[in-house]
């Protein structure tokens, strides 16, 4: 419906009903064509300011501006150290604390601090054995939501991580970093004792046995020990038969 004009001297605004307990008020004079702000009447009577991007509705239309930064790109607040811009200033606050190192958020079981509150507390579940992300396909729990979601592609067999190399899948991100190295040869891990260089982490570790002696695989039938898994899961055959 279309409000009568105000009085003399006061601006026009147009009101377009579009559901019920909502309106789509039309930019005051001056303001960008197709700028329109829906207004939603939440059952307090109170009103909130929706994005005309992507629908999330705020309190304040201070918070709404805010937010369309992520729409449009905007950064207005700038590093003092490195120049580097940011949409948020607590963004901005983060990242100042990487140059000075400080960590103001301190654990109180072990004294190791953080940078953000966020990471103290994922830090603190180590101490608490708190584990509140649990999995609705089997119930098992996690500290964090990054080690449920990769869990749970073991139900969905999700396969987000493609080799752009030769198109092959991976669950997980690690996983297909180490796959990417038998295409570019690279081999990162390298023993300290012969220099000798590896693709893997956990193929250093089994070679560095080779110099330090060490066979962390028992037979629980005859107490023989062994450095590799392989080695060890053979011997057992030869009890089983």
């Amino acid at each position: 419906m279309l409000q009568a004009p105000a009085a003399p001297g006061l601006r026009e605004t147009l009101v377009l009903r579009v559901l019920p307990g909502a309106v789509r008020t039309a930019g005051r004079a001056g303001n960008p064509p197709g700028d329109l702000q829906i207004q939603k009447r939440s059952n307090s009577g109170e009103e909130s300011y929706g994005c005309n991007q992507c629908g999330k509705a705020f309190a304040y239309k201070s918070l709404l501006q805010i937010h369309k930064r992520i729409h449009t790109g905007e950064k207005f607040c700038g590093c003092n150290y490195c120049g580097k811009t940011f949409a948020y200033k607590s963004n901005l606050q983060l990242h100042e604390r990487i140059n000075t190192g400080e960590k103001p958020y301190g654990c109180n079981h072990c004294g190791k601090a953080f940078v953000c509150k966020s990471d103290l507390q994922r830090h603190a579940r180590i101490h608490t054995g708190e584990k509140p992300y649990e999995c609705n396909q089997c119930g098992k729990a996690f500290a964090q939501n990054s080690y449920l979601q990769k869990h749970e592609r073991s139900h969905s067999g999700e396969k987000p991580y493609e080799c752009s190399q030769c198109g092959k899948a991976f669950a997980h991100n690690s996983h297909l970093h180490r796959h990417e190295r038998i295409h570019t040869g690279e081999k990162p891990y390298e023993c300290s004792q012969c220099c000798k260089a590896f693709a893997c982490n956990s193929n250093l570790h089994r070679h560095e046995r080779s110099h330090t002696g060490e066979k962390p695989y028992e037979c629980n039938q005859c107490g023989k020990v062994f450095a590799y898994k392989c080695h060890f899961q053979r011997h057992e055959r030869s009890h089983t038969g």
